[in-house]
């Protein structure tokens, strides 16, 4: 049975979804630009019984209050641990999807008493360059979403997942995700650059990305999780950019193995 509740944070309403045991080690799901929480509906049955599983809507996103573009990275990261803090929740394992991992990523550097283990998923340090997403904003604002859907989805999925997976949820989450949502959260990709403080971390850190991934290639992502010693990296085949839509149960199996191998369950 989910657990559902509005936190409220200067004037801006995120949105929480607990499932699991309220008591358990706690996990938490941060989304990539364009979903929503529901990005993670397939791998959460398929976790270790007794696990406190937290998943949210950042700020532009889902059912969260969409605040005027541009959002910066420190406000997305504060977003993430003012629900930690409401949650009480200390050692967790952050499980963060492209932007999700940025927010992963400065959060670990900035509570580790809130992180103890990092699953850093289709991410890096830094994603693109300025001008790529500055393109891309200009583009969206005179535009829209849904005319740049079909180019986004390429880059998402894999030919396979393109011709024969739930293409229509996937697209309707896209382009109904608010304008300015989107490009706040673009602007603080564009802004940011992890590689020194996530070159500094030293925790538990899982690295997954799909060969097929139009957004951040394999060797992007192995990059930022080379940077973390001790680190390990997966790479599943034949997926994109969400590995956890295209494939759930091979995603589950590799993040219960980590939290084995870490002791979380």
């Amino acid at each position: 049975m989910s657990r559902d509740q509005t936190l409220e944070r200067n004037g801006i309403k995120l949105f929480v979804r607990e499932d699991g045991d309220a008591n358990g080690a706690a996990v938490v799901f941060a989304n990539s630009l364009g979903t929503d929480l529901r990005l993670w509906d397939q791998i959460i049955p398929l976790l270790p019984d007794g696990l406190r599983i937290v998943r949210y809507d950042k700020r532009g996103h889902g059912r969260s209050s969409v605040p005027p573009a541009p959002y910066a990275m420190g406000t997305l990261v504060g977003d993430a641990e003012f629900i930690l803090d409401q949650l009480n929740i200390r050692d967790c394992v952050f499980v963060g999807l492209s932007i999700g991992g940025m927010i992963g990523q400065g959060l670990a550097v900035k509570r580790l008493d809130q992180v103890r283990g990092l699953v850093l998923s289709s991410t890096a340090a830094k994603i693109g360059t300025k001008e790529m997403w500055q393109d891309r904003m200009d583009a969206m604002r005179l535009n829209g979403i849904d005319a740049m859907a079909n180019d986004i989805l390429q880059r998402w999925f894999s030919m396979d997942f393109l011709q024969h997976g739930d293409l229509p949820f996937w697209r309707a989450m896209l382009v109904n995700t608010p304008l300015q949502g989107y490009l706040g959260c673009c602007a603080a990709i564009q802004g940011t650059d992890f590689y020194t403080p996530t070159s500094g971390l030293r925790l538990p850190t899982l690295g997954i990305a799909g060969s097929e991934d139009g957004a951040t290639p394999p060797d992007l992502v192995r990059e930022t999780i080379d940077l973390i010693p001790g680190s390990r990296f997966q790479l599943m085949r034949r997926v994109g950019h969400l590995p956890c839509a295209e494939r759930p149960q091979d995603y589950a199996r590799l993040l219960t193995e980590f939290l084995k191998e870490i002791g979380h369950v």
